[in-house]
């Protein structure tokens, strides 16, 4: 809450550092322009999550503290796609792994 005499117009976010909000805001900023088509949106969002790990680690940190649904569903991959991304192999059986998705079924939605 922001009272009228606040002298200051820095609002705290304690779990956002710096460098990750900028990035955040340029996020927003990008999908708040009018005109931009629908394929250079998807450039700028494969440009975006193109960064080291750490920093893609911090933004998803970001947007959930944000509750930033559409950022978390842009950054957060299906598991297919994290398995190439980082060149995970899955030693999992299809009944091991049928039998997760089945224990774990909210994380899949």
């Amino acid at each position: 809450m922001v009272e009228d005499d606040c002298v200051s117009n820095v609002i705290p976010l304690p779990n956002v550092d710096s460098k990750t909000m900028t990035k955040v805001i340029e996020y927003w900023k990008k999908h708040s322009e009018e005109g931009i088509s629908k394929d250079m949106m998807m450039d700028f969002d494969k440009a975006f999550v193109k960064v080291h790990h750490s920093i893609l680690h911090a933004l998803i940190l970001a947007a959930n503290f944000l509750n930033d649904k559409e950022i978390l569903d842009m950054m957060c991959k299906t598991l297919e796609e994290i398995r190439k991304e980082f060149d995970i192999k899955n030693d999992f059986t299809p009944q091991e792994e049928e039998e997760i998705r089945k224990e774990n079924v909210w994380a899949f939605e």
